[in-house]
């Protein structure tokens, strides 16, 4: 089309396609090229003069549209008590839209004036918003977490750190409710004061200390987790602007899509795959892995960076995330939100037919997502239920992504990573905190797509900043020790399998051990028992290789948003590449090793949070179960009793020594067993029990147990039975466990392994 469009025609399409409105974009929809430009761009001049059209650096919008996310001015409350807010971001020339403010139970109290960075959603028919509070702008007040103390006038907040013991004062008009006792969340008012106590405001009430509300909070702070940005860091997080094409690849053409759980509030990686046109590639496939480029907005030795760095990484719990980076950046600029334009490090791969990767290069791009999807919803389209959303993506982008997955599989077989089936556990919470339900994840091929995808790209980062010769973190696995292997290889021959040995272990080694054990009553045994054998991951500037997935070179290079190791190699990337002053300097190469050594902990603390976290959850959950009976299987023992877990929950409990029955058990750590000074009846992992839960303690996480029956057999608790240790043992006159009595446990033991073995083995 060489006639220049009209004006109607330019606006019609703009309002039909927002995300295409680079002049560039509009003269390729209306075939517009060499001198025509020129018309073009005075056309677009004077619509932008007559009011019709605002440019932002090279693109033109649709002055009567906000954007989803936005800066509001709240109003003064209506006389119903609701909520309105100007929008900041308004250039147009109809009536200026009104954003109705709906607040969450968890949001501050909002005045006339108060700056918020706002989500929103046009309401049906237009022209108002709906908005939903992300959080205040230039408000960053101190927050307290502590336990109120009503008072006559008011009353005080006596913090839970164990550090403090300076109280907050609370006026009577800002309580927010709070009862004497309950666990709540202050934050400061008003300036500092120089004599006196600090004055403060309840923001939040949690209830009693113990309700499953308050349980991330308290393992934020009892794990000292950062989780209040300095106003530093927001400030610099408010001015950051998004990023325009200037010294990036225009990837906008490419159909990428997010894959993510359908609760994801930021989606950093984005993937796009078609078949290679490469004629000496036939059957093969061209796989995009696009990341946020998170180093353009945190720069080395900046406040958001010292902080990040400080944080390590995200923290995830059921009911909130403590994220490395402000909200404005992490679910705002550097998330690959749908529709919008947004910067990116991609990597180009090309596979073979049998997923092996042919060579790869890194861009730094701007892209913009086709789509935002879930697990759920491509895996329902890939069996045959094809959403709405889908359908127009099934044959350009969704089957050539199963289709790579496919041929990367393939490959993964003949690699053989440690193949674990460990069942990840999902805690269902309501608005209030309560528990709902407690499932098992379902580990869907999408799932493991996205996965495969994530670890080449890894290997692409990690292999071309050694051939560049570039610093950078690796993630490190190493091999399992040999005490590790041995113990290992010991549960296998007890449980009547087979271990390699007397050679280099390798996975495929484990992986065979665990296939064997597949389908079986041991299962479970033969996998916690290898996650066990395993050294724990780190971070480190030397390539030690990664055991578990069976690489010789990889690292962190996909999730900037949430690992500080990421942003690390995305600065390396970009020196290496010349790409622009972001990069990795002298100054931080220097400091590898220590950021490494900080990160790794950073990463052990939130693991450790969470795990208490989710404990306590469990508690609570099924604390209203006391009593109940429960079957499980015997998970480890210890000098002090046998650790459970339950079938149908997956939660952990203890079964104290003077629960386990009418005799005396000693505790053989070697063999990881229990054994009775009686009987000779051997307690070890992986036997089928039946338990009553005594007693559940949702403040400490908890379950103490008692045992039914062992393997199908009831276990009988005589009077006074089963009430000693080894050491109580001695002192109150019963045998020791020493000595003959010693060995002839010991016999027993190694005669029932031969019985058993025999057993399986039908002689």
């Amino acid at each position: 089309m060489s006639q220049i469009p009209s004006k109607d025609e330019i606006l019609k399409w703009i309002a039909d396609n927002p995300t295409l409105t680079a002049k560039r974009d509009i003269a390729k929809a209306f075939g517009i090229k060499g001198a025509a430009r020129i018309d073009l761009k005075r056309v677009l001049k004077e619509l932008e003069a007559e009011g019709h059209l605002e440019k932002r650096k090279k693109t033109y919008r649709d002055p009567d549209r906000l954007p989803p996310v936005s800066v509001l001015q709240v109003n003064a409350p209506d006389r119903d008590g609701d909520l309105t807010a100007k929008p900041l971001e308004w250039h147009g020339e109809g009536q200026e839209p009104v954003v109705h403010l709906v607040l969450r139970d968890g949001d501050p109290a909002l005045g006339e004036g108060d700056r918020i960075l706002a989500r929103l959603t046009l309401q049906d028919g237009g022209p108002d918003y709906e908005g939903r509070m992300i959080r205040r702008i230039g408000h960053n007040p101190k927050r307290i977490l502590g336990i109120f103390r009503a008072g006559s006038e008011g009353g005080r907040v006596v913090p839970i750190d164990k550090g403090s013991d300076l109280e907050w004062m609370v006026a009577a008009g800002a309580t927010h409710g709070a009862k004497d006792g309950e666990l709540v969340e202050a934050e400061q008012a008003g300036p500092k004061a120089r004599m006196g106590l600090p004055k403060a405001r309840v923001v939040n009430r949690l209830g009693d200390p113990s309700a499953p509300k308050a349980v991330s909070l308290i393992a934020i702070h009892q794990h000292g987790i950062p989780d209040d940005f300095p106003d530093e860091v927001i400030a610099e997080a408010d001015r950051a602007k998004p990023v325009g094409l200037k010294g990036r690849e225009d990837l906008r053409d490419l159909p990428f899509v997010t894959i993510d759980p359908s609760d994801a509030r930021d989606h950093d990686d984005a993937c796009y795959a078609h078949p290679d046109d490469d004629p000496k590639n036939k059957g093969g496939h061209v796989l995009w892995v696009a990341i946020a480029d998170v180093a353009h907005y945190v720069r080395p030795g900046s406040a958001l960076d010292n902080e990040a760095r400080k944080r390590g990484n995200s923290t995830y719990f059921p009911d909130r995330v403590v994220p490395m980076l402000p909200d404005r950046l992490s679910g705002d600029l550097c998330s690959l939100h749908e529709g919008v334009p947004r910067p990116a490090i991609a990597v180009r791969m090309r596979l073979d037919p049998h997923g092996v990767k042919l060579g790869h290069s890194f861009h730094r791009a701007l892209i913009r997502s086709a789509a935002s999807l879930h697990y759920e919803e491509v895996q329902q389209a890939m069996d045959g239920s094809v959403s709405d959303k889908c359908g127009p993506l099934m044959d350009d982008v969704i089957r050539p992504l199963y289709a790579a997955y496919a041929a990367l599989k393939e490959a993964r077989e003949k690699r053989q990573p440690l193949d674990l089936d460990l069942p990840e556990r999902k805690i269902v919470l309501s608005d209030e905190g309560e528990v709902l339900s407690v499932n098992f994840r379902d580990r869907l091929d999408a799932h493991k797509l996205i996965e495969e995808f994530m670890v080449l790209a890894n290997v692409a980062a990690a292999e071309t900043l050694i051939a560049k010769k570039s610093p950078l973190l690796f993630r490190v696995h190493e091999e399992p020790p040999v005490e590790k292997l041995e113990s290992l290889r010991d549960t296998a021959q007890a449980a009547g399998f087979n271990l390699a040995k007397g050679q280099v272990i390798k996975t495929a080694h484990l992986n065979s051990l665990l296939n064997s054990a597949a389908g079986t009553d041991h299962a479970e045994l033969i996998n916690m028992s290898t996650l066990r054998s395993m050294t724990q991951a780190y971070y480190a500037p030397q390539n030690f290789g990664h055991f578990g997935l069976a690489l010789a070179n990889y690292a962190h290079f996909t999730s900037p948003i949430r690992r500080y190791s990421d942003l690390i190699v995305h600065r390396s990337l970009v020196a290496a590449h010349g790409w622009g002053p972001d990069g990795l300097d002298e100054a931080q190469i220097d400091e590898l090793d220590s950021v490494a050594g900080h990160i790794s902990e950073t990463e052990r603390r939130s693991m450790t949070a969470e795990r208490d976290t989710n404990d306590r959850y469990l508690a609570a959950y099924l604390s209203e179960r006391e009593g109940h009976e429960f079957s499980g299987r015997i998970s480890g023992v210890a000098r002090f009793g046998a650790f459970v877990r339950l079938d149908e929950t997956g939660a952990d409990g203890l079964i104290p020594i003077r629960s386990l029955g009418d005799e005396f058990f000693h505790h053989d750590r070697e063999a990881a067993t229990l054994m009775g000074s009686k009987t000779g009846r051997i307690i070890q992992p992986g036997m089928r029990v039946t338990v009553k839960l005594a007693e559940a303690a949702p403040v400490t996480g908890g379950l103490m147990l008692e045992l039914l029956s062992l393997d199908g057999e009831a276990v009988s608790h005589g009077p006074g039975g089963g009430r000693g240790s080894r050491g109580r043992g001695r002192s109150s006159g019963r045998p020791s466990g020493g000595g003959p009595k010693r060995k002839l446990v010991r016999a027993n033991k190694k005669g029932d392994k031969v019985k058993k073995k025999l057993k399986r083995q039908g002689r």
